[in-house]
């Protein structure tokens, strides 16, 4: 059994927990997992049924009869009404229109007649996982807590897939440890009465995009400010992002709407050209009861900042370590100020725009329209004609795609509207990356073509889906990392309800090369002032990465002095030194590093970890 160090005894907004059936083996599993801090709530049996730790604020649970349901996380939920809910509950299957009708973000788990089941969000925002704990099927919101339990470690092949640049779907979703079984978002874990069978069953599937824009506008309107009802319903003090981008100034008109009192953050770029400062002055000037902190760019951190020091429990690589001081910098000064939650407008570019992919369906079912579209995609991004017509003619099944992925591993990335209108970014392995790992992830990118399935046919509707869920698995380990600093994260924007209403709109009208954002905009009209809606850009760090590399080169120099990739024969060490010793090189202003430097981060953090 493994001892979460302190980063897993944090306060709201970092909700985890193991879910067990109504036996006695599985309470006898149970009370191995439970230690100082934890918290249980009993089956109607009086047997443990969750075990972890969660706030007041977090948990709203019912029971009728042998009828058992929680509401983890944040939804707007009364127990009354989940109580109502649990009385009709006649089968497993129908919490499916429970699951699908609740605003905010959380973990459902319903209990009946001695059968589980579990599920996250769609978005993957919220995940599940399962193992087998002494004979015992244990559910999970967190794989690492189930490797503990089960003494594993890392898979080295599941880790050499991580440093493929991207890991495409549905490797990005695997457990790295093989005994742990990852639940992919869309489905739900059902266990049997035995606690021992375990299956998946998909309960959510993305609205087909054929909605006109201006039906669509005032559902996603509603869904965002139920979004943002759901944080601020309680009163007292929030924080907002307000970068000056329409996402985040979306949130905190809404927010300035509720009960609670509004500081907005801003966080000038250090780039002369970011004009963020300005948009975000602009809406300031609406917004005349909230309070507005304007941050001394130069004080806050560069990409790449402490990386030798992060410590925090995390249960998978992520590249968002690379931003981790960033993002975290300022919310010990929220927090200062009152606030109780922070919210950001991440997830806005994934749901309010979509990928140009969709191009590939529309020319050939609407060619005029599309060609029309795609010249002014070609302008905006600089395709090449003859590149385009390439990847336009591609109509390789996903399978076919990652198996031609194994091959071409080493060679340069193809132009950009191959990514754009393809299936999304053939990874890539680089040059620092062993040979045996390479042939592990040959190995595992060949058995997955075997079987994969795209998140959607339509390779738009997939390229979306995929990004949602990149995305989420970030935010994720952020928001575990800033509950750790006292001051919850949330991302109204990444909670199913405002991804569905987004989805459903016709790509032809959510993405364009004329317009900005016009469904996000449409939605807003009459909430933010029009002067702000007018933005047609947004600002980009690279500026901070670029100093970021140089200034930390030392540290990335360090990190791979004792490398843990480097001692399971994945990485060469020395060619990464050699590159930590020239951050000018060509191409690291291109994050190829980062699967590297998360993977390695990662590894340090579970070596931190005491064992009981």
């Amino acid at each position: 059994m493994t001892q979460l160090h302190e980063s897993a005894g944090t306060g709201p907004g970092d909700a985890h927990f193991t879910v067990f059936t109504d036996r006695e083996d599985a309470a006898a599993v149970a009370r191995s997992f439970a230690r100082p801090g934890t918290r249980t709530l009993p089956h109607p049996s009086g047997r443990p049924w969750l075990v972890g730790r969660w706030d007041d604020e977090e948990i709203v649970t019912a029971q009728a009869g042998r009828t058992a349901l929680a509401v983890v996380g944040c939804c707007p939920v009364e127990a009354g009404e989940l109580r109502r809910y649990a009385e009709r509950l006649r089968d497993l299957a129908d919490v499916d229109v429970l699951a699908r009708s609740l605003p905010g973000s959380f973990h459902l788990v319903a209990a009946l007649d001695g059968r589980l089941r579990v599920q996250g969000t769609a978005s993957g925002l919220r995940l599940v996982f399962h193992a087998t704990v002494d004979g015992v099927r244990v559910a999970a919101t967190r794989a690492d807590v189930l490797a503990g339990a089960l003494g594993a470690a890392p898979d080295p092949e599941r880790l050499a897939v991580r440093l493929l640049w991207p890991a495409p779907y549905p490797l990005s979703e695997t457990s790295l440890w093989r005994d742990v079984t990852a639940v992919p978002p869309q489905d739900a874990l059902f266990v049997g009465a035995d606690g021992r069978g375990a299956r998946h069953a998909r309960w959510w599937t993305p609205p087909e995009p054929v909605r006109p824009l201006a039906d669509s506008a005032p559902s996603v309107r509603e869904a965002l400010t139920a979004a943002v009802d759901a944080r601020t319903r309680a009163g007292g003090v929030v924080s907002c992002d307000l970068s000056g981008g329409l996402d985040s100034t979306s949130l905190c008109f809404l927010a300035d709407r509720s009960a609670a009192r509004v500081v907005a953050a801003t966080w000038p770029g250090r780039d002369p050209a970011d004009t963020d400062l300005y948009w975000a002055e602009q809406a300031a000037k609406h917004l005349p009861d909230i309070e507005h902190v304007v941050w001394d760019a130069d004080a806050s951190p560069l990409v790449y900042e402490d990386l030798l020091t992060i410590d925090d429990l995390l249960d998978e690589p992520t590249i968002g370590v690379m931003d981790r001081s960033r993002v975290l910098h300022h919310l010990p000064a929220l927090a200062e100020r009152g606030s109780r939650l922070h919210l950001t407008g991440v997830g806005g570019d994934h749901v309010a725009w979509c990928s140009e992919a969709y191009y590939h369906r529309l020319a050939r079912t609407r060619p005029l329209f599309a060609w029309r579209q795609l010249r002014g995609f070609r302008a905006l991004w600089q395709w090449p004609l003859g590149d385009t017509v390439r990847a336009l003619a591609d109509s390789r099944p996903y399978g076919r795609w990652l198996a031609d992925a194994a091959g071409r591993l080493r060679v340069p990335s193809p132009a950009n509207v191959t990514t754009s209108l393809g299936w999304g970014m053939p990874p890539r392995l680089f040059d620092w990356v062993t040979p045996d790992a390479e042939q592990a992830v040959r190995r595992a990118l060949g058995e997955a073509a075997a079987t994969a399935t795209p998140l959607h046919p339509d390779r738009g509707l997939h390229a979306d889906l995929e990004q949602i869920r990149s995305c989420t698995r970030i935010i994720r380990q952020w928001d575990r990392m800033a509950a750790r600093a006292g001051l919850p994260m949330a991302s109204p924007f990444l909670d199913d309800r405002v991804i569905e209403a987004c989805l459903a709109v016709r790509p032809s009208e959510r993405v364009s090369p004329w317009q900005y954002k016009p469904l996000l905009t449409a939605a807003m009209r009459g909430v933010v002032p029009d002067a702000c809606l007018r933005r047609t850009d947004k600002a980009a760090a690279s500026m901070d990465a670029a100093d970021g590399l140089r200034t930390h080169r030392g540290d990335l120099l360090a990190l791979w002095e004792d490398s843990r990739l480097e001692a399971l024969g994945l990485v060469d060490g020395h060619a990464l030194r050699r590159l930590a010793q020239r951050p000018a090189t060509p191409g690291l202003r291109d994050a190829i590093l980062y699967s590297t430097i998360a993977a390695e981060v990662w590894l340090r953090g579970l070596s931190r970890t005491p064992a009981l």
